[in-house]
């Protein structure tokens, strides 16, 4: 699937005027090894169903499913890489040179990994490089259009589709699953690349204005007006438009729809009534009678009448918070690990979780290997070792596992959280694809609505 926007960067010139207030080909070196363990199972499993054990009559074309056009794009895709060990990495990782390993990551938490893994593994050197989603992405690109090659590993975020789509799918980066470690995460986790762990952005309250607990229960909740026609909660969040995971989520209100739909009526008791003018966008069909887009058109209507204040800074998102108003509480959306200021900080804070119809989306951060990397052992090693290694505790993990972000591995649990998977405070797992064929409508709707 490729899908170009005509509106993209129209819509991204108009979201810098809003208000202010979370490929190449493999070289030859890459060329998996000679001696390997066994096929993988799914290449054996894919070998033995005999023809002869096909039905005689087959289900009519007409009645047969639709297709999916991306289903060979998706993980979890094993080859003799992938049932490597450690030891077998390390000891190719040891003949690929003298050079460093070359991480490209979004996390500054990965700069505290280097004499780990050099600790582990003695004779590699790892080199890290903290940048942005989009500067980790440019680089990759930048060298391989280039022919000089220098990241090896990239860790990225992908909450619009467009790393799977227009990086991975055009060949600037590839995959790699180790099979023993796979086998241990859940299958959606898996999808859309090698995941290192997952977060959820989390709306927050203030504890000490409401100690009963969490004041909403529904997404419907942070619109919602007084009888006289104010708004109930004051909403702090990042500006919208500039970020890719708030956008997302609001492309998942749309894709679920009947949801948002069936929310509304569990908290009021009446149907949904449909107020957005969709004639107003004439590049993209916009959804009719869509509580996505309903939901979409309120809350950018709470910025046009000045009850949202954005803030780049989420440690000053949830100091928004603390410092609430009794007469309009704050709530505020931001990442579910500034939850950290609640103790370092004094916070009156707690997460808002399990509101209807779901309280968030999984975040994902992916391990990808870069194509036309020189060190296809080493830095494969270290996508194992980051992840937590063979038996989870052995690799990097650890480093990753602060409150707010919990392992995808089954074998391996945050104890500083307090629940065990992310998706008990609500989260679900996004759907990319789906996702990726109306983020920039979506754009285009927030930014059109929002700020004209």
């Amino acid at each position: 699937m490729k899908k170009k926007y005509v509106s993209m960067f129209l819509a991204a010139a108009m979201t810098v005027s809003m208000l202010a207030g979370c490929g190449s080909g493999s070289s030859a070196s890459q060329a998996a090894p000679a001696e390997s363990a066994a096929a993988p199972a799914s290449e054996a499993a894919a070998e033995s169903t005999p023809a002869e054990a096909a039905p005689a009559e087959s289900t009519p074309a007409e009645a047969a499913p639709e297709a999916d056009p991306d289903a060979d794009l998706y993980g979890p895709k094993y080859d003799d890489w992938s049932a490597m060990t450690d030891e077998e990495l390390y000891e190719q990782a040891k003949a690929e040179g003298e050079d460093p390993i070359v991480v490209y990551a979004t996390s500054s938490k990965m700069l505290k990994v280097v004499d780990d893994f050099q600790e582990a593994y003695p004779g590699l050197t790892l080199e890290i490089s903290d940048l942005d989603n989009d500067e980790v992405l440019q680089k990759a690109k930048i060298e391989a259009e280039n022919n000089n090659v220098v990241a090896d590993v990239l860790q990225v975020k992908d909450s619009s589709g467009d790393v799977f789509y227009d990086y991975y799918e055009d060949g600037y980066i590839e995959p790699f699953y180790p099979q023993d470690i796979s086998e241990k995460i859940a299958p959606d986790a898996l999808k859309y690349g090698y995941p290192l762990y997952a977060s959820q952005s989390m709306w927050y309250y203030n504890t000490e204005i409401f100690p009963d607990g969490q004041p909403v229960t529904s997404w419907w909740n942070f619109v919602e007006k007084n009888e006289d026609g104010s708004y109930k909660y004051k909403i702090f969040t990042k500006e919208i438009g500039k970020e890719t995971t708030y956008l997302a989520l609001f492309a998942e209100f749309i894709n679920h729809a009947d949801e948002m739909a069936q929310a509304y009526k569990d908290l009021y008791g009446t149907d949904l009534e449909y107020t957005y003018d969709s004639s107003v966008f004439t590049q993209f069909q916009v959804p009719e009678n869509n509580a996505g887009v309903e939901y979409l058109w309120r809350f950018s209507q709470m910025v046009q009448d000045g009850n949202v204040t954005f803030i780049g800074d989420g440690d000053e998102l949830v100091q928004a918070v603390n410092n609430s108003d009794a007469e309009q509480p704050s709530l505020a959306l931001a990442s579910a690990g500034k939850i950290s200021n609640r103790d370092e900080s004094g916070y009156n804070i707690a997460w808002i979780t399990n509101i209807t119809p779901f309280t968030g989306l999984q975040n994902l951060e992916y391990m990808y290997l870069v194509s036309g990397t020189n060190k296809p052992a080493g830095a494969r090693l270290f996508i194992r070792w980051v992840t937590g290694g063979a038996d989870g505790a052995s690799g990097g993990l650890k480093t990753f596992m602060k409150e707010g972000n919990w392992s995808v591995r089954s074998d391996v649990t945050n104890d500083k959280n307090p629940v065990a998977t992310v998706e008990e405070c609500g989260a679900i797992a996004p759907n990319i694809s789906a996702i990726y064929e109306n983020f920039y409508d979506v754009l285009d709707m927030w930014t059109k609505w929002a700020t004209e």
